[in-house]
């Protein structure tokens, strides 16, 4: 039997033989480095291929522990002990989770042993992998409970490589979710794998769990990632793993940024003030003289293409559709007559055309009513008269779809505030910059109650009462937005926000009087039905807040933001009346009217 595996796994583990290089994990909305991924890598001469087989094979030989806790100490006195040092950078440790809820781990990974590091727990994230299998998931979902409580923040790994990824986010709702490689790797053309990581961003979103795309090599894999939402990704073409923890380049945080401002151009707006060359794209031109038979050879071995504008001098003398083009080369004699024609023989001279500053709805409407063996032929785009690219027409229903539906987010429609994906880039901003701000929650209580009794639309008006208080003593240059239902936020960066928060509720307990009938006022509550149907009394509607201030950098991303917020929310519906609750750090207090 070949010993020589065990003895070099020993010689790695004894000989302390591992390294550590750092992956960053880069922000999609803005291009910072919001952490870095801990790598192990083998300094010797070994036949193990990768670090994979090494893990493996340690598991096997009954010394995971052994080399798990070899690979941790060595990733954090790189990290926060060498020449890089900084406590407040944020480290992925990648961790079994087998191995993570036996008891020396817990007994080993406490505070105290991250003091000699001079580590916060909030900046180490424990990557799960979802390859493994949980053998005990009411002993690891405690224990996972158990370092949630301790401030350390959990990610899942691997997600969409194997099968139980879905049950385990619904178990232990982790911070992050890491999307597979696999699932990422040529996402900008596969159909599938992109309808997969958009319901991702879905459930991110509902859940308040943030996703990291791993495995990101091409420019092409990154737009589709920006243009779908996806919060953070990790990967070659960002930057490789190296010894250094090491920021990205200056060209590629800016082409993250430039991605944004497009998306954002095209997004922030109705569909009538955006233009065409938002979603334009450069295609392959032939000249007018190139033969048929060439053209068509060219066609063949692209079967991604959908055909060629005929350019001759940056002008546009015509298209060649590949239907078209094997169309007219079918028959007994097509090609054989064709072959060694010009192509301007060929092409379509009659087709649609449009200035890069065409609105994109106009565009849409012009193309609807070609003729109907033209109405799927793309668009050429032009400036100043000369070709500019292609847009198809697959591409021009999606954006016009996909503005719709993101002008609906932007924008609510009952008050007119901005909707969610602005509230969301108002705090990433305010994050992302190291100044000082606050953001407030506010809540409506009881107003399922007022509901039952007074109709929606009473309702309405109530929710339109709070949102004429929120803009009405909102500081100059300062941002509120509607979440949805009852729910709102203000961002505050300049003014005292417990003086507005106080103001607020102040108006709004004053004035939601109007709406009640002089019985309800004089008695102090309405009757009805609670949510098991039993009649029940409820006091008056009031407003319940939640505040977090911010200015040293405390909160390194919006998941964590929100999470703190909710859990000031629940304190602060628990009082009767009007009531706020702030956190500032680490102390907490209450304001705001009775």
């Amino acid at each position: 039997m070949d010993d020589r595996p065990r003895k070099q796994l020993d010689e790695i583990i004894d000989g302390k033989q591992i390294r550590t290089v750092f992956q960053p994990v880069v922000s999609l909305r803005d291009g910072t480095v919001m952490g870095h991924e801990a790598l192990s890598r083998m300094t010797c001469k070994t036949q193990f291929q990768n670090p994979e087989q090494l893990f493996q094979f340690a598991t096997e030989s009954d010394r995971l522990w052994d080399l798990e806790q070899l690979c941790r100490t060595t990733a954090l006195r790189t990290a926060f002990l060498g020449p890089d040092r900084n406590p407040k950078k944020r480290l992925f440790l990648n961790v079994n989770p087998n191995v993570m809820h036996d008891e020396k781990f817990r007994r080993g990974f406490t505070k105290e042993y991250l003091k000699q590091y001079g580590i916060q727990p909030k900046n180490i994230i424990f990557e799960i992998t979802e390859r493994n299998t949980v053998a005990d998931m009411d002993s690891f979902r405690g224990t996972v409970s158990h370092y949630k409580g301790q401030n350390y923040n959990i990610a899942i790994d691997d997600v969409g490589a194997g099968f139980s990824g879905l049950n385990l986010i619904s178990d232990i709702h982790p911070h992050y979710i890491k999307l597979d490689m696999n699932l990422i790797r040529g996402i900008d053309s596969d159909g599938i794998k992109y309808a997969l990581v958009k319901g991702m961003v879905e459930i991110s979103k509902t859940a308040n769990i943030a996703l990291i795309a791993e495995g990101v090599e091409t420019r092409e894999e990154l737009v589709t990632l920006v243009d779908l939402g996806v919060q953070y990704a990790q990967g070659y073409f960002l930057l490789k793993p190296d010894a250094r923890i090491r920021d990205i380049s200056p060209q590629t945080r800016a082409l993250i940024v430039e991605l944004n401002r497009r998306k954002n151009h095209v997004f922030s707006s109705q569909a009538g003030g955006v233009y065409i060359s938002n979603i334009c794209t450069p295609t392959e031109t032939i000249p007018p003289d190139m033969r048929v038979e060439d053209a068509f050879e060219k066609l063949k071995k692209d079967p991604g293409s959908f055909g060629f504008c005929v350019v001759d001098d940056g002008r546009v003398l015509g298209i060649v559709t590949k239907n078209s083009l094997v169309l007219q080369l079918s028959g007994r004699y097509g090609f054989s007559l064709n072959q060694n024609k010009p192509i301007s023989f060929l092409m379509d001279a009659n087709f649609m055309s449009v200035d890069f500053h065409t609105p994109i709805n106009d565009v849409s409407n012009s193309a609807m009513t070609r003729p109907p063996d033209k109405l799927y032929d793309f668009i050429v785009v032009t400036k100043n008269e000369k070709y500019l690219g292609t847009v198809t027409i697959k591409d021009l229903l999606q954006k016009t779809t996909e503005i719709e539906v993101v002008n609906a987010k932007f924008e609510n429609p009952l008050t007119g505030l901005p909707g969610n994906v602005r509230i969301e880039q108002k705090i990433s901003q305010c994050i992302s910059s190291g100044g000082a701000y606050s953001v407030i929650y506010f809540d409506i209580d009881n107003f399922k109650a007022y509901n039952d009794v007074y109709g929606f639309e009473n309702g309405d008006r109530i929710i339109k009462l709070l949102a004429k208080a929120l803009t009405d003593h909102l500081p100059e240059g300062q941002f509120v937005g509607h979440v949805g239902g009852d729910d709102f936020v203000a961002v505050i960066t300049a003014g005292d926000p417990a003086k507005y928060c106080a103001d607020v509720m102040d108006d709004f307990k004053r004035n939601a009087l109007k709406y009640y009938s002089p019985q309800d006022i004089a008695r102090g509550y309405i009757v009805a039905e609670n949510r098991h149907g039993t009649v029940e009394q409820f006091p008056l509607v009031s407003l319940s807040a939640a505040g977090v201030r911010d200015g040293q950098g405390r909160f390194s991303s919006l998941v964590e933001l929100t999470e703190q917020l909710a859990r000031l929310k629940k304190k602060s519906k628990q009082h009767r009346g009007c009531c706020c609750i702030w956190q500032d750090d680490p102390a907490e207090r209450e304001s705001g009217p009775a």
